[in-house]
Protein backbone atom coordinates (compact mmCIF):
# COMPACT_ATOMS: atom_id res chain seq x y z
CA UNK A 1 0.00 0.00 0.00
CA UNK A 2 2.98 2.30 0.96
CA UNK A 3 4.42 1.60 -2.44
CA UNK A 4 1.36 2.29 -4.59
CA UNK A 5 0.51 5.77 -2.68
CA UNK A 6 4.30 6.81 -3.27
CA UNK A 7 3.85 5.97 -6.89
CA UNK A 8 0.20 7.66 -7.29
CA UNK A 9 2.18 11.08 -5.64
CA UNK A 10 5.07 10.45 -8.22
CA UNK A 11 2.52 9.94 -11.14
CA UNK A 12 0.98 13.24 -10.73
CA UNK A 13 4.22 14.51 -10.95
CA UNK A 14 5.11 12.43 -13.92
CA UNK A 15 1.73 12.92 -15.53
CA UNK A 16 2.52 16.71 -15.27
CA UNK A 17 5.92 17.56 -16.90
CA UNK A 18 5.30 14.61 -19.71
CA UNK A 19 7.74 11.81 -18.49
CA UNK A 20 7.37 8.51 -18.06
CA UNK A 21 9.17 8.31 -14.75
CA UNK A 22 11.51 5.37 -15.10
CA UNK A 23 14.56 7.28 -13.18
CA UNK A 24 12.21 8.62 -10.22
CA UNK A 25 10.84 5.18 -10.07
CA UNK A 26 14.30 3.23 -9.84
CA UNK A 27 15.23 5.30 -7.63
CA UNK A 28 12.67 5.12 -4.75
CA UNK A 29 12.32 1.20 -5.29
CA UNK A 30 15.97 0.55 -5.21
CA UNK A 31 17.03 3.58 -2.43
CA UNK A 32 13.26 3.77 0.00
CA UNK A 33 11.97 0.00 -0.76
CA UNK A 34 14.83 -2.00 -0.99
CA UNK A 35 14.34 -3.63 -4.48
CA UNK A 36 17.49 -4.77 -6.38
CA UNK A 37 18.73 -2.24 -9.20
CA UNK A 38 18.48 -4.64 -12.09
CA UNK A 39 14.64 -6.07 -11.11
CA UNK A 40 14.02 -2.12 -10.85
CA UNK A 41 14.93 -1.48 -13.84
CA UNK A 42 12.97 -4.18 -15.68
CA UNK A 43 10.06 -2.99 -13.82
CA UNK A 44 9.80 0.55 -13.69
CA UNK A 45 10.36 0.02 -17.65
CA UNK A 46 7.62 -2.73 -17.56
CA UNK A 47 5.56 0.12 -15.67
CA UNK A 48 5.91 3.20 -17.87
CA UNK A 49 4.43 1.04 -20.71
CA UNK A 50 0.83 1.49 -18.75
CA UNK A 51 1.73 4.45 -17.52
CA UNK A 52 2.90 6.15 -20.61
CA UNK A 53 -0.56 4.87 -22.38
CA UNK A 54 -2.65 6.42 -19.37
CA UNK A 55 -0.92 9.92 -19.80
CA UNK A 56 -0.77 10.22 -23.64
CA UNK A 57 -4.26 9.70 -23.58
CA UNK A 58 -4.99 12.53 -21.38
CA UNK A 59 -2.28 14.62 -23.65
CA UNK A 60 -4.03 13.91 -26.82
CA UNK A 61 -7.40 15.14 -25.64
CA UNK A 62 -5.49 17.71 -24.59
CA UNK A 63 -4.27 18.25 -28.26
CA UNK A 64 -0.47 18.28 -26.62
CA UNK A 65 0.64 15.70 -29.04
CA UNK A 66 2.65 15.67 -32.66
CA UNK A 67 1.39 12.33 -33.88
CA UNK A 68 3.83 11.86 -36.87
CA UNK A 69 6.87 13.08 -34.58
CA UNK A 70 5.84 10.72 -31.91
CA UNK A 71 5.44 7.34 -33.75
CA UNK A 72 8.53 7.83 -36.09
CA UNK A 73 10.66 8.96 -32.94
CA UNK A 74 9.25 5.65 -30.74
CA UNK A 75 9.86 3.41 -33.73
CA UNK A 76 13.41 3.70 -33.50
CA UNK A 77 13.99 4.22 -30.11
CA UNK A 78 12.17 0.97 -29.21
CA UNK A 79 14.89 -0.78 -31.48
CA UNK A 80 17.61 0.87 -29.81
CA UNK A 81 15.78 -0.07 -26.58
CA UNK A 82 16.13 -3.64 -26.61
CA UNK A 83 19.70 -3.72 -27.42
CA UNK A 84 20.34 -1.45 -24.87
CA UNK A 85 18.73 -3.71 -22.22
CA UNK A 86 21.25 -6.30 -23.21
CA UNK A 87 24.08 -4.64 -22.65
CA UNK A 88 22.51 -3.48 -19.32
CA UNK A 89 22.83 -6.78 -17.64
CA UNK A 90 26.38 -6.75 -17.96
CA UNK A 91 26.71 -3.83 -15.97
CA UNK A 92 27.80 -4.11 -12.19
CA UNK A 93 25.15 -2.73 -10.11
CA UNK A 94 27.33 -0.43 -7.88
CA UNK A 95 28.63 0.96 -11.38
CA UNK A 96 24.41 1.17 -12.76
CA UNK A 97 23.60 3.20 -9.85
CA UNK A 98 26.18 5.92 -10.24
CA UNK A 99 25.87 5.78 -14.43
CA UNK A 100 22.11 5.61 -13.92
CA UNK A 101 22.47 8.83 -11.53
CA UNK A 102 25.02 10.40 -13.82
CA UNK A 103 22.49 10.30 -16.96
CA UNK A 104 20.13 12.05 -14.79
CA UNK A 105 21.85 14.92 -13.98
CA UNK A 106 23.31 14.88 -17.25
CA UNK A 107 19.59 15.14 -19.03
CA UNK A 108 18.89 17.93 -16.28
CA UNK A 109 21.54 20.32 -17.34
CA UNK A 110 20.87 19.67 -20.76
CA UNK A 111 17.03 20.61 -20.44
CA UNK A 112 18.36 23.86 -18.61
CA UNK A 113 20.17 25.09 -21.16
CA UNK A 114 17.42 24.58 -23.43
CA UNK A 115 14.92 25.92 -21.27
CA UNK A 116 16.77 28.87 -19.29
CA UNK A 117 19.56 30.12 -21.21
CA UNK A 118 18.72 29.87 -25.19
CA UNK A 119 15.83 32.67 -25.43
CA UNK A 120 13.55 31.97 -27.73
CA UNK A 121 12.06 28.42 -28.16
CA UNK A 122 9.94 28.00 -31.62
CA UNK A 123 6.27 27.24 -30.27
CA UNK A 124 4.82 26.26 -33.51
CA UNK A 125 5.91 23.13 -35.86
CA UNK A 126 5.79 24.54 -39.19
CA UNK A 127 8.49 24.60 -41.24
CA UNK A 128 9.99 21.67 -38.95
CA UNK A 129 9.38 18.77 -41.62
CA UNK A 130 10.64 20.57 -45.42
CA UNK A 131 11.33 17.29 -46.47
CA UNK A 132 10.58 13.97 -45.79
CA UNK A 133 14.00 12.68 -45.90
CA UNK A 134 15.26 15.21 -43.90
CA UNK A 135 12.44 15.12 -41.18
CA UNK A 136 12.99 10.85 -41.08
CA UNK A 137 16.28 11.56 -40.60
CA UNK A 138 16.01 13.74 -37.37
CA UNK A 139 13.13 11.75 -35.81
CA UNK A 140 15.49 8.66 -36.20
CA UNK A 141 18.60 10.62 -34.74
CA UNK A 142 16.44 11.54 -31.60
CA UNK A 143 14.87 7.76 -31.22
CA UNK A 144 18.12 6.19 -31.31
CA UNK A 145 19.85 8.25 -29.20
CA UNK A 146 16.81 8.06 -26.45
CA UNK A 147 16.46 4.58 -27.02
CA UNK A 148 19.57 3.18 -26.39
CA UNK A 149 19.96 5.41 -23.38
CA UNK A 150 16.42 4.10 -22.06
CA UNK A 151 17.41 0.51 -22.62
CA UNK A 152 20.86 0.58 -21.55
CA UNK A 153 20.58 2.85 -18.06
CA UNK A 154 17.06 1.69 -17.40
CA UNK A 155 15.73 5.57 -17.70
CA UNK A 156 12.68 7.00 -19.83
CA UNK A 157 14.90 9.22 -21.32
CA UNK A 158 12.29 11.90 -21.45
CA UNK A 159 14.12 14.77 -21.07
CA UNK A 160 16.43 14.01 -23.86
CA UNK A 161 13.44 13.12 -26.14
CA UNK A 162 12.00 16.47 -25.10
CA UNK A 163 15.08 18.35 -25.46
CA UNK A 164 15.03 16.17 -29.06
CA UNK A 165 11.71 17.38 -29.58
CA UNK A 166 12.33 20.93 -29.11
CA UNK A 167 15.58 21.46 -30.89
CA UNK A 168 15.75 18.91 -33.79
CA UNK A 169 12.18 18.49 -35.06
CA UNK A 170 10.93 22.63 -33.56
CA UNK A 171 7.89 21.33 -31.05
CA UNK A 172 6.88 23.57 -28.62
CA UNK A 173 7.18 23.38 -25.03
CA UNK A 174 3.77 22.02 -24.40
CA UNK A 175 3.79 19.76 -27.46
CA UNK A 176 6.97 18.30 -26.89
CA UNK A 177 5.77 17.38 -23.28
CA UNK A 178 2.86 15.78 -24.51
CA UNK A 179 4.39 13.58 -27.55
CA UNK A 180 7.26 12.64 -25.28
CA UNK A 181 4.59 10.38 -23.43
CA UNK A 182 3.49 8.87 -27.26
CA UNK A 183 7.76 7.85 -27.83
CA UNK A 184 8.10 6.41 -24.44
CA UNK A 185 5.27 3.98 -24.95
CA UNK A 186 7.07 1.82 -27.33
CA UNK A 187 10.82 2.28 -25.80
CA UNK A 188 9.55 0.79 -22.76
CA UNK A 189 7.98 -1.61 -24.27
CA UNK A 190 10.77 -2.81 -25.85
CA UNK A 191 13.09 -2.29 -23.30
CA UNK A 192 10.89 -4.09 -20.84
CA UNK A 193 10.93 -7.11 -23.05
CA UNK A 194 14.26 -7.40 -22.95
CA UNK A 195 14.68 -7.25 -19.31
CA UNK A 196 12.13 -9.54 -18.92
CA UNK A 197 14.03 -12.46 -20.59
CA UNK A 198 17.06 -11.38 -18.79
CA UNK A 199 14.56 -13.11 -15.98
CA UNK A 200 14.36 -9.25 -14.33
CA UNK A 201 10.66 -8.60 -13.48
CA UNK A 202 8.70 -8.80 -10.75
CA UNK A 203 4.87 -8.79 -11.40
CA UNK A 204 3.29 -8.17 -8.01
CA UNK A 205 5.65 -5.37 -8.22
CA UNK A 206 4.73 -3.65 -11.79
CA UNK A 207 1.21 -4.13 -10.25
CA UNK A 208 1.72 -1.91 -6.85
CA UNK A 209 3.58 0.36 -9.31
CA UNK A 210 0.93 1.07 -11.81
CA UNK A 211 -1.95 1.26 -9.65
CA UNK A 212 -0.78 4.46 -8.21
CA UNK A 213 1.34 5.79 -11.24
CA UNK A 214 -1.43 4.96 -13.63
CA UNK A 215 -4.00 7.13 -12.12
CA UNK A 216 -1.60 9.88 -11.13
CA UNK A 217 -0.47 10.33 -14.67
CA UNK A 218 -3.93 10.51 -16.01
CA UNK A 219 -4.55 13.67 -13.75
CA UNK A 220 -1.28 15.29 -13.44
CA UNK A 221 -1.16 15.65 -17.48
CA UNK A 222 -4.37 17.80 -16.73
CA UNK A 223 -2.54 20.55 -15.29
CA UNK A 224 0.56 21.03 -18.19
CA UNK A 225 -1.62 23.80 -20.34
CA UNK A 226 -3.10 25.12 -16.77
CA UNK A 227 0.20 26.32 -15.13
CA UNK A 228 2.47 29.31 -15.73
CA UNK A 229 5.40 27.67 -18.52
CA UNK A 230 8.08 29.06 -15.86
CA UNK A 231 6.48 26.15 -13.04
CA UNK A 232 6.48 23.74 -15.72
CA UNK A 233 9.98 24.26 -17.29
CA UNK A 234 11.59 24.45 -13.75
CA UNK A 235 9.60 20.90 -13.17
CA UNK A 236 11.07 19.43 -16.11
CA UNK A 237 14.26 20.32 -14.82
CA UNK A 238 14.48 19.60 -11.30
CA UNK A 239 12.25 16.07 -11.36
CA UNK A 240 16.01 14.14 -13.24
CA UNK A 241 17.86 16.17 -10.40
CA UNK A 242 16.06 14.72 -7.68
CA UNK A 243 16.05 11.42 -8.84
CA UNK A 244 19.66 11.39 -9.35
CA UNK A 245 20.46 12.76 -6.26
CA UNK A 246 18.42 9.85 -4.55
CA UNK A 247 19.92 7.08 -6.63
CA UNK A 248 23.80 8.37 -5.24
CA UNK A 249 22.43 7.67 -1.36
CA UNK A 250 22.24 4.11 -1.57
Amino acid sequence: MIITLTMFLIGILLGFIGAGGSGFIIALLTVVFGVSIHTALGTSLAAMVFTTMSGAYSHYRQGNIDLKAGITVGVFGAILSYLGSKIAVWIPVHSLHFLTAGMLFLSAIMLMIRLFIVNKLKETNKGETKSTGSFLFRAAAVGIVSGILSGTFGIGSAPFIQLGLMMVLGLSVQKSVGTTMLVILPIAMAGGTGYYFEGYFDVLLLVQVLTGTMIGSYIGAKFTNSVPLLILKSAMVLTPIMAGAILLIR
